[in-house]
């Protein structure tokens, strides 16, 4: 099994987003290590469905590799290897959804303990409430006239979110961090490129310890960025680029990028202070 992972995992992982295939490639060798024992036309469904079971305390992970097997089955179907795809009729795992929010106290905890650019990241990722590798990935020429455009890798959602004053000091900040060195990105990260993810994580995880701010993800920002604006009487749907309410409400319905306002920082905190 592990050569063919290794065959057809190139087809599985092309025109992926960045993200996309970091993940991927982390489940494909957690699956060449279960199934080193095993050849192609041995794996069975209860096989599959035994995995899943043995992995069912960490239900998105469990999710995302079989996702990847069956990729990988489709493929060695495709190429004539197998005659069939043992995954096909097995259920994903049932996952909890995420409620952690984290507060903005919290925020300002973790933000006290973290770098300059950490710091600023934090701020970037709170006030346009974009995902983390979209945040990343700003380039310069994505500073626009009316505000700081992104296209989505995931979802390839456009949205451009207008400029606030704390939008503005945010991204000057992180201009000012350039040490003579000529990069596309807005972001200072090693060689002109862009920060790496997996380096942010490790600075977020130590200024989380230091500050004491338990089961807080990086990637909770965008939904505290979400929330924010709901409490501020934006409009969260769109700042976050989704299509319906019932996903933090996926795709705008129409295909123009939309001008959309990010919150303030702990502005609704000050409303609720100044209305009691």
């Amino acid at each position: 099994m592990p050569a063919i992972i290794d065959q057809a995992l190139p087809a599985i992982l092309k025109g992926k987003a960045p993200a996309t295939v970091a993940q991927y490639t982390i489940a494909a060798r957690k699956l060449q290590d279960i199934l080193i024992e095993f050849a192609p036309h041995q794996v069975t469904q209860r096989d599959v469905v035994q995995l899943l079971a043995h992995l069912e305390d960490a239900p998105a992970a469990a999710n995302r590799m079989l996702v990847v097997l069956r990729l990988v089955f489709n493929w060695a179907l495709r190429s004539g290897l197998v005659d069939s795809n043992p995954c096909v009729g097995v259920p994903r795992l049932k996952t909890k959804a995420r409620t952690r929010r984290i507060e903005v106290d919290e925020f300002e905890a973790i933000k006290a303990e973290a770098g300059d650019l950490l710091g600023v990241i934090m701020d970037l990722c709170y006030l346009t409430g974009q995902r983390i590798n979209d945040v990343l990935k700003i380039r310069r020429a994505d500073l626009r006239d009316e505000g700081v455009y992104v296209e989505q890798q995931k979802t390839k959602m456009r949205v451009l979110i207008a400029w606030n004053p704390e939008l503005s000091v945010a991204v000057e900040r992180a201009k000012s961090m350039h040490k003579n060195v000529a990069s596309l990105y807005l972001l200072p990260g090693a060689n002109g490129e862009a920060p790496k993810y997996g380096t942010v994580w490790t600075w977020w995880k130590k200024a989380c310890a230091k500050a004491g701010i338990e089961d807080a993800n990086i990637h909770d920002l965008r939904a505290m960025s979400g929330t924010e604006a709901e409490q501020q009487g934006l409009d969260p749907q769109k700042l976050l680029g989704h299509k319906d309410a019932s996903m933090t409400r996926r795709y705008l319905r129409d295909r123009g990028v939309k001008v959309v306002h990010g919150p303030s920082i702990g502005q609704s905190k000050k409303k609720r202070a100044t209305s009691q």
